[in-house]
C-alpha cells in the first residue's frame, strides 16, 4: 500500500527529530567517558565534537530526502541509489538496531531512573524484572496503533514540556554556579587531568554518536509530512542543531558539578544527570531531574515506536518483508505490534551498557554509508561541481561526515583489540549488517526458484 495522505507539519516533524535523539545516551553515556578520559574538559568537547559530525550528517541526509519524498529512510536511499542488496542491508539494521535496539535501550533507560523513585517509598521486590521497561514500550505501542494524528499531537505536547523542564534545570544549575564543585579553587583540587588518548576518545565519541543516531528521523516518515521536500530537510538540521547545543550544556553541567570520583563509582555512573541534580540541589532536584528523564526517554520510545515500522511497511511494499507489515488504514499496526515485541524480547536478555556501544557502531557506519550513496546520484554529482563555496558546503559536509565516522569506527575496533582482546561490538555489528546481505540472497533465490 501506498503511504497515507501526508499530516505531518515542520513543527510535528522536527519534534519527531528532537524526541528520537534524547534519549538514554546523553543521561548515561558521560559517566563512563568520564571515567574514560579522566578529564571534564575532555568530556564537553567530545559532545561538541560528536554534535558537529551529527550536524553534518543532517546535511548528507538533507540532500537525499530533497531526492526522495518517500517513507524508508535509508532502504528507500541504498535501494534507489546504490543497490537493493545495500538497502535490505540497511532495512535490517534499522529493524535489528536501530529501532529495536534502541527503543530497549530507551526503555531500559527510564527502568534505570524510575526505579529508585518508586524503591524510596514502596517495596518493589515483588515486581518483576524488566516491568517498568516493558510497561513502557506496551504503552507507546497501543498510542501508536490508535491513529497518526492523535500520537503526532500527544508527542508534540510533552516534547515541549520536556525541553521547558531541561530548560529549567540548566537555567537552575547556571545560577548555582557556585556550587558547582569544579568552579574556582575546586578545580585545582581535582587534581591534574589525564594526559590525551587519541584511541580513548575515538571509543567515547562512537558511544556519543548513539546519542546523536535519531538525526534521521524524519526520513523515516517523509511519505506523512506535508511537503516534505522542504520540511524534512529543515528538520532534521533544525532538530539536530538544537540538540547539539542542549547536548553541550547539559554535559557540561552534569561533568563539572559533581566531583568525577562520585560521577564515576558504582551504579552512579549510568545516573550522570541525577548525581549531578543532586548535587546542585539536593533531594528534591535529583526527583525533578529524574523525572524529566523518564519523560524525556518516554518520548523516545514513542518516536522510535512511530518511526520504525515505517521503514518495514515500505520493505514490505516491495516484497522484501511479509505484506502483513503494510500500512492498514493510517497506521502500520502489526508492524508496530513487532516491533514492540521485538524490544521487548531485547529487554529481556540485554543491559544497557552492552547495548551502547554496538548500537553506536552499528547506526554509524550504515549512516555513512547512506551518506557516500549521494555520489551515486547524477545530479547530486553535477551539483557538487559548481565553484560557489557556498553550494559546497553540503558536499563538504557529506564527505567529513563519511570520512570523521569510518576513521572513528576504525580507531574504535583498535581500542577494543588492546582493552579487550576481540572486537565484540565490531563483531555484533559485522553480523546485524551480514544478515541483511544474507536476506537479499534468500529472496534472490527464492526469486529464481519461482521463476522455473
Amino acid at each position: 500500500m501506498s503511504d497515507p495522505k501526508p499530516s505531518l507539519d515542520l513543527a510535528s516533524t522536527t519534534t519527531i527529530v528532537i524526541a528520537s535523539m534524547i534519549g538514554v545516551g546523553v543521561y548515561t553515556t558521560s559517566g563512563f567517558t568520564l571515567s574514560a578520559l579522566q578529564n571534564p574538559m575532555l568530556v564537553v568537547i567530545a559532545w561538541a565534537v560528536g554534535g558537529v559530525i551529527a550536524i553534518c550528517g543532517a546535511i548528507g541526509y538533507s540532500r537525499l530526502a530533497s531526492q526522495f519524498h518517500e517513507s524508508g529512510g535509508e532502504y528507500l536511499f541504498l535501494s534507489k541509489t546504490v543497490h537493493p542488496s545495500a538497502g535490505i542491508m540497511a532495512g535490517w539494521v534499522s529493524m535489528l538496531a536501530g529501532f529495536t535496539g534502541a527503543i530497549a535501550a530507551a526503555a531500559l533507560g527510564i527502568e534505570e531512573y524510575t526505579g529508585p523513585l518508586i524503591e524510596s517509598g514502596v517495596n518493589t521486590s515483588w515486581i518483576p524484572k524488566h516491568s517498568i521497561a516493558i510497561s513502557c514500550v506496551a504503552i507507546a505501542g497501543v498510542l501508536h496503533c490508535i491513529k497518526v494524528n492523535l500520537a503526532a499531537r500527544v508527542q508534540d505536547a510533552i516534547v515541549f514540556v520536556k525541553l521547558l523542564m531541561l530548560i529549567g534545570f540548566i537555567g537552575f544549575a547556571i545560577l548555582s554556579f557556585n556550587a558547582w564543585f569544579n568552579d574556582g579553587v575546586k578545580i585545582a583540587e581535582a587534581g591534574e587531568p589525564a594526559a590525551f588518548n587519541l584511541i580513548l576518545f575515538a571509543k567515547q565519541l562512537v558511544w556519543i554518536s548513539f546519542s546523536y543516531a535519531g538525526f534521521n528521523a524524519a526520513i523515516y516518515i517523509a511519505g506523512e509530512v506535508v511537503d516534505a521536500k522542504r520540511n524534512v530537510p529543515r528538520a532534521m538540521i533544525l532538530g539536530t542543531f538544537l540538540v547539539t547545543i542542549l547536548y553541550v550544556m547539559l554535559n557540561t553541567i552534569f561533568v563539572y558539578s559533581t566531583a568525577p570520583d562520585v560521577i564515576t563509582s558504582g551504579d552512579n555512573i549510568t545516573k550522570i544527570a541525577s548525581v549531578a541534580a543532586q548535587s546542585l540541589g539536593g533531594a528534591s532536584m535529583k526527583v525533578f531531574v529524574s523525572l524529566v528523564i523518564i519523560v524525556s526517554l518516554f518520548t523516545s520510545v514513542s518516536a522510535l515506536v512511530m518511526t520504525g515500522p515505517r521503514v518495514y511497511a515500505k520493505m514490505a511494499d516491495d516484497g522484501v518483508l511479509p505484506s502483513w507489515f503494510s500500512f492498514r488504514k493510517t497506521t502500520p499496526a502489526a508492524a508496530i505490534i513487532f516491533q514492540c515485541i521485538a524490544a521487548i524480547l531485547v529487554i529481556t536478555v540485554s543491559s544497557l551498557a552492552e547495548l551502547l556501544g554496538y548500537l553506536g557502531l552499528t547506526l554509524s557506519l550504515c549512516s555513512a554509508l547512506t551518506v557516500a550513496s549521494i555520489y551515486f546520484i547524477r545530479e547530486s554529482l553535477d551539483n557538487s561541481r559548481q565553484t560557489s563555496i557556498i553550494s559546497k558546503l553540503p558536499g563538504l559536509a557529506s564527505i567529513f561526515y563519511v570520512v570523521a565516522t569510518l576513521v572513528l569506527a576504525i580507531l574504535y575496533v583498535v581500542g577494543e583489540v588492546a582493552d579487550q582482546g576481540k572486537p565484540y561490538s565490531a563483531i555484533c555489528s559485522g553480523i546485524t549488517l551480514s544478515l541483511g546481505w544474507i536476506w537479499f540472497a534468500v529472496l534472490k533465490y527464492r526469486e529464481k526458484r519461482i521463476n522455473h
